[in-house]
């Protein structure tokens, strides 16, 4: 057998639990998202702008 085809890891946990999270596990990308939390970051990233383009520009 190569080490391929073992999946210890030598401390008991496989490397397809990393792998294969499962039905029941969600990643960023597949959760949902409203118009409320794209309002919410984008009054972020304007302030942001704000904080990093404006205060030097009144400031100088």
């Amino acid at each position: 057998m190569s080490d391929h085809d073992d999946h210890d890891d030598g401390h008991g946990h496989g490397h397809e639990d990393w792998a294969n999270p499962g039905p029941d596990r969600e990643t960023s990308p597949m959760q949902d998202f409203s118009t409320r939390d794209v309002g919410v970051g984008f009054a972020v990233m304007l302030v942001g702008l704000v904080v990093v383009f404006g205060l030097p520009l009144v400031l100088a």
